[in-house]
């Protein structure tokens, strides 16, 4: 039977069990080996059924037995868990009984106290009176006996006696107790600078539970106040030794605020008094050194200073509001701040204004300055928002269109030499400035008043930055434009144009960074966004102007190199079987001038007004070169050359990216072939996809350009 249990393994598998047992057997192992002996194996299995049934009944047995025993004890603690509750029940009885009883008790004790107290009270207060009764007599005897006035160790135990005896002579009348009245009086001060100098002493010393002691004394005495002043003035004893006087008063508070919770049984009005005392003694003084010395001689350091100390005080009270300082810390905090700067914020925003309209013109005149140029007024003189009557503005209308439209050189005419008289340098220096005061008039100004000086601060950077800067570069740009019929002209409106873009992406960055978080709540925001649309707009009158007239010399360019180029043998060639030549040389040079300035305007622009411009440069290239086209006849090879010429202007007009522009060029390529084309095929050409559309008009000019439009066979095959 052991070797059976040794079969059975956790957890048990019944296949893996009969494995086990074949193995063990004596040639049942190897199946289909020459050991193997299936009669033996089958003996086995027989002999281990017989063992398993054994085993079985043995364990059924011992399962029986287990089960009864089970039951016996489960029957015998169930009869003990009654027992058990019984004896509960008793004890639970036994429990309200006593709890009872000691109610009863305690009622009794109650009742028992009160009567005691009631008879007690009386009795002290009248061992009191008799106690107070005599060193009044004392008092009035003129001698003090008593060992607690006259033992020094006893001054808290006297303090208390006199502190009473001082209430009492108070209700005396004078004329029949004056003298006592004067003795107590005098004994009462005594004792109060006594207990002040023990206060102050123990301070010194550092004995903190002394110094709550005295001041637990004195608190009902009328030098309280004297003894907080006392520890105010000792703990600022070397406490500002650092050239950091901020750092310094919140270390300071920081120490006493753990160490006056201890000492006090007011510690926030002694903390409120240290912090008052700080504020009113240490910093006033500190600010007022700082900025009296440059109030009047350098109005930046004067501000750089006054933000400064604004800042680091309200740093400061941003520290204590961690300490308790009574109910509404907020308000006691500011005005100890307002206390300080008030008399600087009041005329803060004219300083503020001063300076920077002193620091802008320093800025910009240094620049000037340093290009030898003496500012000039010139056409409008700038920008002035809402101050241009319209009569100005329509006589400067009229004298620009009869400028662009006749070249008669209305106003100065000013060769800038390629200088656009814009600077990044200066700008950033006048953002710099302005971003600096719009971070002071943040911090410093009144919440009311915010918005309102913001807009002022605003107000000088259009002046300085947009009218006297930008606006005065355009107007000079304009000026500085060449007529269209100039030859070699240099054209740097483009330059001023890029110059000015970037100029204004930073001015609108600046607006909408630093001047929108202060007025976006108020109503000059709307004043300040319409006086900024005011300016683009007004700015981009004049740089359509200037490109428009840009764009004019452009085309004059073109014209020049055209009239010098093109000869009118170039269409129609002596030799009509010697032409060597792809295209003219005209051709060449307008397309070489057209790519460089195609190149300068992707780079002097951005976004949609690329597209916009070099749409408009490419219509007035087509218009030119149409005309230009109507001036000449043409032989069989010299329409060839033409149409060679036209295919070199339309892969031009590929540079261009514009689809318009293309399409008038494909158009006229297609005019061009009119030129060439046989005179039986005339009316098929003209009506194909691309010339089907246009007027008959036009068809009729190209064809006759034709040398051969006169003969009766060509006239009659185009009517």
């Amino acid at each position: 039977m052991a070797t059976t249990a040794e079969l059975f393994e956790e957890p048990f598998v019944a296949d893996e069990y009969i494995e086990r047992l074949a193995w063990r057997t004596p040639g049942g192992g190897s199946r289909g080996g020459e050991a193997f002996d299936p009669k033996r194996l089958l003996e086995e299995f027989v002999n281990h059924i017989q063992e398993l049934q054994v085993m079985d009944e043995r364990i059924q047995r011992k399962v029986e037995k287990l089960e009864q025993q089970c039951q016996k004890e489960a029957k015998e603690f169930a009869k003990k868990v009654q027992e058990l509750q019984k004896s509960n029940q008793v004890a639970f009885q036994h429990f309200q009984e006593l709890d009872e009883h000691i109610s009863y008790v305690a009622t009794k004790v109650c009742h028992l106290g009160d009567q005691l107290e009631g008879v007690n009270t009386p009795r002290q207060r009248a061992v009191e009176a008799q106690k107070l009764m005599k060193y009044f007599n004392e008092f009035l005897d003129g001698e003090l006996k008593s060992d607690v006035f006259t033992n020094s160790e006893k001054i808290k135990e006297a303090a208390d006696i006199i502190q009473k005896l001082h209430l009492i002579a108070q209700e005396l009348p004078f004329d029949r107790f004056s003298e006592v009245k004067s003795k107590i009086a005098s004994k009462y001060h005594d004792l109060e600078c006594q207990l002040i100098q023990e206060f102050t002493s123990a301070q010194r010393r550092g004995e903190i539970s002394r110094m709550r002691e005295v001041a637990a004394v004195l608190l009902h005495f009328k030098g309280y106040s004297h003894c907080v002043d006392v520890y105010i003035k000792q703990c600022q004893e070397g406490a500002f030794l650092r050239n950091d006087v901020f750092e310094d008063a919140a270390i300071l508070c920081q120490r006493v605020n753990k160490q006056v919770g201890e000492i006090f049984s007011n510690p926030e009005t002694v903390l409120a008094k240290l912090i008052q005392n700080i504020f009113e003694i240490k910093l006033q003084s500190y600010v007022k050194d700082q900025l009296e010395e440059h109030r009047k001689s350098d109005a930046e350091q004067y501000l750089k200073n006054l933000y400064d100390l604004y800042t680091r005080t309200t740093n400061l009270s941003s520290k204590l509001m961690e300490f308790n300082l009574g109910t509404d810390k907020q308000t006691f905090l500011s005005k100890l701040i307002k206390a300080i700067f008030i008399s600087y914020l009041e005329n803060y925003i004219e300083v503020e204004i001063g300076y920077l309209k002193s620091r802008s013109a320093m800025i910009l005149q240094r620049y000037y300055d340093s290009k030898n140029h003496q500012k000039r007024s010139i056409g409008t003189g700038g920008i002035q928002i809402h101050k241009r009557t319209e009569a100005k503005l329509s006589i400067q209308d009229l004298k620009e269109r009869l400028r662009q439209r006749t070249n008669l050189p209305l106003g100065p005419s000013i060769d800038t030499h390629g200088e656009t008289f814009l600077s990044q340098d200066v700008v950033v220096n006048l953002l710099q400035e302005t971003k600096q005061a719009f971070e002071r008039c943040h911090r410093l100004s009144d919440p009311s008043d915010l918005p309102k000086n913001a807009f002022r601060i605003f107000s000088m950077l259009v002046e300085f930055l947009c009218t006297e800067h930008i606006d005065y570069a355009l107007e000079t740009g304009l000026a500085g434009i060449p007529s269209s019929d100039s030859k070699n002209a240099n054209l740097y409106f483009l330059d001023v144009v890029h110059q000015a873009n970037t100029i204004f992406h930073l001015f609108d960055k600046q607006f909408n960074d630093h001047l929108m978080p202060l007025i976006s709540s108020s109503p000059k925001l709307s004043e300040c966004l319409q006086k900024k649309k005011d300016i683009i707009e007004q700015m981009e009158v004049k740089l359509d102007m200037g490109i428009d007239r840009t764009l004019n010399c452009m085309i004059g360019q073109m014209k020049h190199i055209l009239a010098a180029e093109q000869k009118k043998t170039d269409f129609k060639p002596e030799d009509e079987n010697n032409v060597l030549i792809q295209y003219t040389n005209a051709c060449v040079k307008v397309c070489g001038y057209v790519r460089k300035q195609v190149e300068k305007i992707r780079n002097s622009m951005d976004g949609k007004n690329v597209d916009t411009v070099l749409m408009e440069l490419g219509v007035r290239f087509h218009r030119l070169i149409y005309e230009h086209l109507q001036q000449y006849s043409y032989s069989c090879m010299g329409g060839m050359l033409a149409i060679c010429d036209v295919a070199e202007y339309r892969k031009c007009a590929k540079d261009f990216k514009i689809a318009l522009v293309l399409q008038l060029f494909d158009t006229l390529h297609a005019l061009c072939n009119l030129l060439v084309v046989a005179p039986d095929n005339l009316k098929q050409v003209c009506s194909g996809e691309q010339l089907a559309n246009l007027d008959k008009n036009i068809l009729h000019s190209f064809v006759q350009l034709r040398v051969d439009y006169r003969s009766a066979r060509l006239a009659r095959h185009f009517s």
